[in-house]
């Protein structure tokens, strides 16, 4: 007889695997790049609800410097940023993916010479 332990295992760790994870960024995470972008754009793993999809992004002084609402396509999350300056910027997102699970994230990226 199989054990409840076993069958829990395997069906947790499917379901964690329905959430929408980011697979990659434009900066690319803790990238270094020599002016600040015009848009920060993230790529995830599943499709977004746009309504409940979020990103926001601060430059080194901790002032936001993202412009406008940001803009959902698929699996992709965009939002423009305006001006800041050389250091560490930091991006913080929360989404929603079509199998309604919402996950969120930060991470970095450096702009100067």
């Amino acid at each position: 007889m199989i054990g409840i332990a076993p069958l829990l295992l395997v069906l947790g760790a499917g379901t964690a695997h329905a959430h929408a994870s980011l697979d990659h960024a434009e900066p690319r995470v803790g990238n270094k790049v020599a002016s600040p972008p015009r848009e920060v754009t993230l790529y995830f793993t599943q499709k977004l609800e746009p309504a409940f999809s979020s990103v926001t992004v601060t430059d080194p002084s901790g002032k936001r410097v993202d412009a406008g609402k940001a803009r959902v396509n698929g699996n992709r999350i965009s939002v423009s940023v305006k001006g800041g300056g050389v250091g560490t910027y930091h991006v913080n997102w929360r989404v929603l993916s079509v199998d309604t699970h919402t996950t969120d994230g930060s991470f970095t990226f450096q702009v100067g010479p």
